[in-house]
């Protein structure tokens, strides 16, 4: 299992990924509205950005960070959803996609009837 972690830049593609995760079998997601850091310093007005590079930044523009807990065989999948959706991650204004490995997971499986213990009990 892998904890994938998405930022993806383009907000105006969230719902067509979130629904192409969905139609590849990668159903559980939670999605945080988050900014960047130079977005971050551009609100609050920092003087380490020049008037310059300020004005290519979009203070109203949030990222949308996207984590889910993955099978591991479902990261190629993911990869090919984002970039379809998204487009090539090296270029600007896309995303960041990074996984770590999990040695513990619990609670992604809810079952809606009932379990094997409680049909026993029956």
């Amino acid at each position: 299992m892998k904890l994938m972690v998405f930022i993806l830049n383009r907000n105006d593609v969230l719902d067509k990924l979130l629904e192409g995760f969905s139609a590849a079998g990668i159903r559980g997601a939670t999605i945080i509205e988050s900014a960047g850091l130079a977005v971050t310093l551009s609100r609050m007005g920092s003087n380490i950005f020049s008037a310059s590079l300020k004005a290519l930044l979009s203070a109203e523009e949030n990222n949308h960070t996207i984590i889910s807990v993955i099978k591991d065989s479902q990261l190629e999948i993911a990869r090919k959803v984002i970039y379809r959706t998204v487009g090539d991650l090296s270029k600007p204004n896309t995303g960041v996609l990074c996984t770590m490995p999990l040695d513990f997971v619990e609670g992604t499986i809810k079952k809606t009837s009932d379990t094997v213990e409680e049909k026993k009990e029956k």
